[in-house]
């Protein structure tokens, strides 16, 4: 690996685990967590995904295990910024979980899609890898909170924006731009076309619930 290519990666792993390390400390106090419940949910929002990747991609030790820095770094926001959050300058709705929550779309699925390219894996799977990164951890605090998990409800083109962004590295790719730069330019893409979505409504289709035959 290229060291722009690891320079690359540690930048977006910084901004997706912010990103939705906050989004899971939201969810939290909206919720009444205690500390530790709080600091929970941001431990399994920003490190879920990528955990479960590693473990598809049987790369060891994980992320987290072998750079503490991440465990430290989220020790850190989960002391802090409960008491930010709940001062009265931020209102905590669901767009306050939704927009950072769309920046760690974009910089995870890049990031995902880039480790498992440089890991071998084929375009298809590598995007796969880019959408488990990016969606797993969010999943998994929704459930925690008991939720339906909004990437799987909202219709608003969630798992869709993020495969695309994992594919669009590879198209990038094979006209010669470098992997690394072409993460770049999708977790930017990724994370606007998200917030596109959000702000205009942009929808897909869902099944309507048909009441059962009595």
């Amino acid at each position: 690996m290229t060291l722009i290519a690891t320079n690359v990666l540690f930048i977006l792993d910084v901004i997706g685990v912010l990103a939705f390390a906050l989004t899971g400390l939201v969810e939290g106090v909206r919720k009444g967590a205690d500390l530790v419940g709080v600091g929970f949910l941001a431990f399994v929002t920003a490190f879920g995904g990528g955990t479960l990747r590693d473990l598809l991609l049987d790369r060891r030790p994980f992320f987290w295990v072998e750079n503490e820095f991440w465990l430290w770094l989220l020790i850190g926001i989960a002391i802090l910024a409960p008491f930010v959050i709940r001062s009265r300058f931020i209102e905590l709705t669901e767009k306050t979980v939704r927009w950072p929550d769309a920046v760690g779309l974009g910089a995870f699925s890049a990031n995902g899609t880039l480790i498992a390219l440089e890991s071998g894996a084929s375009v298809l799977v590598a995007a796969l890898m880019g959408i488990t990164t990016a969606a797993v951890g969010g999943i998994i605090r929704d459930l925690l909170v008991n939720q339906v998990p909004r990437a799987i409800v909202d219709h608003e083109f969630y798992i869709v924006i993020g495969l695309g962004g994992g594919l669009l590295i590879s198209l990038l790719g094979a006209i010669g731009i470098s992997l690394a730069w072409a993460a770049v330019v999708s977790a930017v893409l990724v994370t606007v076309i998200r917030m596109l979505a959000m702000t205009f409504g942009w929808k897909l289709p869902g099944f309507n619930k048909k009441n059962p035959a009595s």
